[in-house]
């Protein structure tokens, strides 16, 4: 099912009123022992904050259509769905930890 765009937005800005934690952001796979985040925050961390208690969590696709689109990497060549090539991201990611 596709919910609009405006339905998605004005779920998350009703559930922010109520004092609901909201996060907006591509859903990216960190590695195994970091998980997954949205954007820039880590879900195991944003969870953190509820544990022991009795939650709805609630995942809605923002602009379904480039998420399902498979896209080539015009670095590496691998094929991707979402914002960015995993592969070149996780690269980046581990040169920049060497660097720094």
């Amino acid at each position: 099912m596709t919910i609009p765009k405006s339905g998605i937005q004005e779920l998350a800005i009703k559930a922010h009123e109520m004092g609901a934690g909201v996060l907006r952001g591509s859903v990216e796979r960190l590695d195994e022992k970091r998980g997954w985040a949205i954007g820039n925050v880590h879900l195991r961390d944003w969870l953190a904050r509820y544990e022991g208690r009795d939650v709805i969590l609630i995942a809605a696709v923002v602009g379904e259509g480039q998420y399902l689109t498979t896209k080539t990497c015009r670095t590496c060549g691998r094929e991707y769905k979402g914002s960015e090539c995993p592969h070149c991201r996780e690269v980046r990611e581990r040169l920049r930890g060497r660097r720094g």
